[in-house]
């Protein structure tokens, strides 16, 4: 069932997505050469306890997953898609790219967001990919308006991927949000306009186009983490996320 929130509940949200994304800005400014991924979610559970939210990732139990999540933030670098635990094994080096995707309970609200960026200078197709996947979202999002359907969301998401070269990831998808972490409904990156539930003011998404350089496919890390995605071939992959709630005048960014 896809719920709806209130005017109060979205402005809750609001105030839980600039915590959000100022957290993630400032664990970005850690982003360089030399640095392990652990460091990074260290640094993004001193600002949750100084600004006092809920690292609400931090023992999260998926239903594909054996354990709950061990850390505050996915950290994925390069080849990992999704989900990449943060480690003092996973040092960044010059022209790496990472994604870091987290979310927040406030005032028994969350959001959720991410972004990929370069550690250093980095490649010129790899430059490619991160603003592809970023205006991808952009695209998506413009389209979500009440009285339209999911697939227009999908379907601009991925006609824009694919008309840049590169491939949407099809098993990992945006969701509803809001009172949990995942919440209906579904929100793949590809699909047909005019399809799936219809967008209705009151709905809170997070809408999250996940790109690969090379091939859509992926796998599952079952035999290592248990929780890392990877691109099938090896190639990059970028992802960029916001909340977004639909309002009667459109689509209104909360984690900005």
């Amino acid at each position: 069932m896809i719920t709806k929130k209130t005017p109060e509940e979205i402005t809750v949200l609001k105030e839980a997505g600039a915590i959000l994304a100022k957290i993630l800005k400032d664990v970005a400014k850690e982003v360089v050469p030399g640095v392990t991924t652990l460091s990074l979610d260290d640094r993004a559970m001193e600002l949750v306890e100084d600004l006092k939210v809920e690292p609400v990732l931090l023992g999260y139990h998926p239903g594909f997953a054996d354990r709950p999540y061990p850390a505050s933030m996915c950290i994925s670098v390069n080849d990992c898609v999704q989900h990449g635990i943060p480690s003092e094994d996973v040092v960044l080096r010059e022209g790496d790219v990472v994604d870091l995707d987290m979310s927040i309970g406030y005032k028994g609200m969350i959001v959720d967001a991410g972004f990929t960026l370069g550690v250093g200078q980095i490649g010129a197709e790899a430059r490619k990919l991160l603003a592809c996947t970023e205006e991808a979202l952009a695209v998506g999002i413009k389209v979500a308006k009440p009285g339209g359907k999911i697939g227009d969301v999908s379907e601009a998401i991925q006609k824009f991927v694919e008309s840049r070269g590169f491939s949407v990831v099809k098993v990992l998808c945006g969701h509803g949000v809001g009172y949990a972490v995942h919440e209906d409904p579904t929100i793949p990156n590809f699909g047909r306009a005019g399809t799936g539930p219809t967008i209705e003011v009151g709905h809170v998404y997070a809408i999250e186009p996940i790109v690969n350089i090379g091939s859509e496919d992926v796998y599952f890390d079952d035999a290592g983490d248990g929780y890392s995605v990877y691109t099938q071939d090896g190639s990059l992959s970028a992802h960029f996320e916001h909340t977004v709630a639909i309002t009667e005048k459109g689509p209104l960014i909360l984690t900005k």
